[in-house]
């Protein structure tokens, strides 16, 4: 899964990408109703690791079930 197919699925779930304020290859993101936060490597047309993702999610403290879903 490639970060843009993450992405869409995150702010579908209601989480908040934060505004970049350098260059690099790695996005910040926010879930608002969990209150927590967790960075994403955005690697551009290459596939996130599943395991990756499957962090990124936990720490974001959502269900991976509604993430699959989304």
């Amino acid at each position: 899964m490639k970060y843009r197919e993450v992405s869409q699925k995150l702010t579908t779930l209601g989480c908040q990408e934060r505004k970049r304020k350098t260059g690099g290859s790695h996005r910040k993101w926010y879930n608002p109703n969990t209150q927590q936060g967790t960075v994403v490597p955005d690697w551009g047309r290459r596939d996130l690791k599943l395991g990756t993702i499957r962090s990124v999610v936990r720490q974001l403290g959502i269900n991976w079930q509604d993430f699959r879903d989304a």
